[in-house]
């Protein structure tokens, strides 16, 4: 079993920047390591992924050049989240997954969730 735990959510003004935690009780059975965000009334989003041995790294299109997943530590995942949007406001997940090759865009593939961390952004 794996826990995640996210950090660092809050209230941000459009074009600012937050930083996003994920920290994991041990990945040593983890392949990849992901960040989703869910907005009310809709469905959980893609945000970004990390293949967290060899640190490849895959993001949605709608935070691309915005957003950066970096491995801080062996336990540790941050969201680097620049240039932010109203329409980047929702709840933000930790996910981890043990499955080798997967598609690391579908919820379906992750065992493990954090609690998630909401962030929003005003206009």
């Amino acid at each position: 079993q794996v826990q995640l735990v996210e950090s660092g959510g809050g209230l941000v003004q459009a074009g600012g920047s937050l930083r996003l935690a994920c920290e994991a009780s041990n990945t040593f059975s983890l392949y990849y390591m992901a960040w989703f965000r869910q907005a009310p009334g809709q469905e959980r989003e893609f945000v970004g992924a990390i293949r967290w041995s060899l640190g490849n790294l895959v993001y949605g299109d709608s935070v691309k050049d915005r957003f950066t997943i970096s491995k801080v530590t062996e336990n540790t995942m941050y969201l680097q989240m620049n240039s932010l949007r109203p329409e980047d406001t929702a709840i933000y997940y930790c996910a981890g997954s043990p499955i080798w090759g997967i598609s690391v865009m579908s919820t379906a593939n992750y065992p493990y969730w954090g609690q998630g961390t909401q962030v929003t952004v005003s206009s």
